[in-house]
């Protein structure tokens, strides 16, 4: 519990106060197309993580697919397939109502990532879509994002976090399966319901 007395910053010369000025190297990277070095990082990426805001407030969402699953359409174009989940539509159904999007690319063993922020529609464009299918599957539905900034993001998160140290990866067993974390989280869910759910998603496969 906080305590009642807590102090928060409200203004941003408050917030930046507490910050050294940032250096031109920060400052100056941010791109407003897509250089070649942002084609090749996005071209090698298989998972990204995607911001959006909607009307209920922020979302965030990974998403993970072949490295290069999210294409490059042109200097300012990318489109991200949507492949079968949950069919919760957090993001999209943000996007319908407030086009503004982040994306975070993560390269696995690279400590660097590249960040984009811009605009989004959603697409059930058969055209464009043909060329994100997997195993024979088109995806139904897509994300056409328009790139407004492009930056990379230097290695200090990666490099703190051992994302990739496999020796700093955790036992899964001293945590829940996630089924069994459902059970508490989803009220009302039974055991022989959770179980006949899965069955359906596993028939649903991953495309």
């Amino acid at each position: 519990m906080l305590p009642d007395d807590t102090r928060f910053i409200t203004d941003e010369a408050s917030l930046r106060a507490n910050y050294p000025q940032p250096m031109l190297r920060a400052t100056g990277k941010v791109l407003r197309t897509l250089d070649k070095y942002c084609r090749r990082i996005i071209s090698l990426s298989p998972f990204c993580i995607i911001a959006t805001q909607g009307p209920n407030g922020a979302d965030v969402s990974p998403r993970g697919d072949p490295p290069g699953f999210v294409r490059v359409l042109d200097d300012l174009t990318l489109l991200l397939p949507d492949r079968i989940g949950n069919n919760r539509l957090d993001t999209m159904t943000n996007l319908l109502v407030n086009p503004r999007i982040g994306l975070l690319f993560l390269v696995p063993g690279m400590n660097e990532t590249l960040r984009i922020n811009g605009t989004a529609r959603v697409t059930d464009d058969a055209r464009l879509l043909a060329q994100s299918a997997v195993k024979e599957r088109t995806p139904k539905i897509g994300i056409v994002v328009t790139v407004e900034e492009a930056l990379l993001h230097c290695a200090k998160a990666l490099v703190r976090s051992a994302l990739w140290d496999g020796s700093r990866h955790i036992d899964r067993s001293i945590l829940p399966s996630y089924a069994q974390m459902l059970l508490e989280h989803v009220q009302g869910l039974t055991h022989e319901e959770n179980e006949r759910q899965s069955r359906i998603m596993a028939e649903r496969g991953l495309y």
